[in-house]
């Protein structure tokens, strides 16, 4: 049964305030996320950054986000939201000024990974936040205009990199990326001091975080993420990094084990495994992982197409997708009033018509004259983005929907870890065989048919996944029915439907 009751008594203006200053954290992080992509080959020319090490800079902010999204979740479940917030924007605010003004790579490295970590404190309280703001339709309101603003920030991300790089020059333009951080953060942190409410939880009780859950869980995370964040396509990748996933199942079982033991000795476990007993809650979360494998290679893939395939310059290559932006942004707020009375039919929709961008995308960039290949492009992510506002916002709301509101921000951050390793994966598998294509047809005498067949095949990753996300859309959504016939049935006195 949904679980509806909020927890902090609040007016309504003060309550859309507090949630206002939530989403805009979200929207500085995600943006952080997406502007990078684009300004890898200047930081590459700037400070003679290899490719592992271009690798990395993206990568490795998502892998130290995803290490501590799901401890910060309980943590802030436990403690005060609003302090991990403000404790979050801090570390973002002085990393954001040590990337910008990192003098080699090896130091920009070492900042986005302590920038990960800041990410991974401040991300898991938004949702476990809003969880204790709202209730009802006024929670699934407020999770269609989170999902409009990530999807705007998603979107946008690659355009404003590229206009900053654009504003900035080849040299120092990459380092506006960073520099953008510091004003956003530091108003953040002045209205998360005045707006956020307390949610300290009064207890003598000391913090319980599972140590040894905390230690097998992170193992998990990297023995898991590594091998994909090491996969360029190129020859010289080292197929011993498999090896690897073979060590994420040990750990990954251990954990499982310990889990269970740690629950029944009566403590809290890092990630209570019940969670993935209530049907709503593990659909949209594996639906949301496929979801977000998919996304963000869509994007990377399209921008290094219209780059290196059809040589746009940057800033034109992000604003291919704005059309994508505003869109998602329309109808992840319709999608949000509809979901309530819809469901999960209002997701289905929302994929199908993601499935045609991506298909849309392929027939554009194989068919069309390349000078209008971008104008088609960017109107097919148009169609893309009004179906991609229809999948995160209601899918939010129905995966949180019955959740206990002070596990809120534990159920949101594992949510959001499977957002981060699904995007780590997607896009490592697109760019392996997006390059992979390249390196193959190296020797062909049309460079443009090369990076045609480079773009499909990177795309059939991002097909897939969709494909996938679609499948479990339609389990869950057929499983929703037949809950609902049995309880008609049970409810009017006849046999319960099987």
């Amino acid at each position: 049964m949904p679980v509806t009751t909020a927890v902090i008594p609040l007016s309504h203006g003060a309550r859309w305030r507090a949630f206002w200053v939530c989403v805009s954290v979200a929207a500085i992080t995600i943006l952080d996320m997406t502007k990078v992509n684009v300004a890898l080959p200047s930081i590459g020319e700037v400070l003679g950054a290899s490719s592992t090490q271009l690798q990395l800079i993206v990568s490795g902010f998502v892998l130290t986000f995803g290490l501590v999204l799901v401890p910060m979740g309980r943590l802030g479940d436990q403690r005060s939201r609003r302090t991990l917030f403000v404790v979050g924007l801090s570390l973002y605010t002085v990393t954001s000024v040590l990337c910008a003004l990192a003098p080699t790579a090896e130091a920009l490295l070492i900042g986005r990974l302590l920038q990960g970590v800041a990410a991974g404190i401040q991300m898991p309280q938004v949702l476990g936040m809003a969880q204790e703001l709202f209730q009802g339709k006024e929670r699934a309101r407020a999770f269609g205009l989170f999902g409009a603003t990530i999807g705007i920030a998603t979107a946008f991300g690659p355009t404003l990199g590229g206009l900053l790089i654009a504003l900035g020059g080849p040299t120092n333009g990459w380092r506006l990326i960073f520099w953008m951080n510091v004003p956003l953060c530091l108003i953040a942190i002045a209205l998360a001091l005045w707006l956020l409410p307390d949610t300290r939880t009064r207890s003598q009780r000391k913090v319980q975080l599972d140590p040894v859950g905390v230690l097998l869980f992170g193992a998990s995370v990297i023995s898991l993420m590594w091998p994909f964040l090491f996969t360029t396509g190129a020859p010289t990748d080292n197929p011993a990094r498999w090896w690897l996933l073979v060590a994420f199942a040990l750990f990954a079982s251990a954990f499982i084990a310990w889990e269970r033991r740690y629950a029944k000795r009566g403590r809290n476990p890092l990630i209570p495994l019940g969670l993935f007993r209530i049907t709503s809650y593990r659909n949209g979360t594996l639906l949301q992982t496929a979801y977000f494998t998919a996304a963000p290679a869509m994007f990377l893939v399209t921008t290094l197409f219209l780059q290196l395939g059809l040589g746009l310059a940057p800033v034109y290559a992000g604003m291919v997708s704005i059309g994508f932006a505003l869109a998602s942004a329309v109808t992840s707020w319709i999608g949000g009033n509809l979901v309530s009375t819809h469901g999960r039919v209002v997701v289905v929709w929302g994929l199908a018509g993601m499935l045609l961008c991506v298909g849309g995308l392929v027939l554009a960039a194989l068919y069309s004259d390349p000078a209008w290949t971008p104008y088609i492009a960017a109107a097919v992510m148009t169609v893309g983005g009004a179906g991609g506002g229809l999948v995160i916002a209601p899918n939010q709301a129905l995966t949180l929907g019955d959740i206990p509101v002070k596990q809120g921000g534990l159920a949101g951050s594992v949510g959001q870890l499977g957002q981060r390793i699904g995007a780590a994966v997607g896009t490592a598998v697109a760019l392996s065989l997006f390059y992979a294509a390249i390196y193959r047809e190296s020797g062909s005498h049309d460079s443009l048919v090369v990076y045609h067949d480079a773009y499909a095949f990177g795309m059939l990753s991002v097909a897939v996944f969709l494909a996938l996300a679609f499948l479990v859309a339609i389990v869950d959504l057929t499983a929703r029915r037949s809950a609902r016939e049995r309880k008609a049935a049970v409810s009017g006195g006849g046999t319960p439907v099987p």
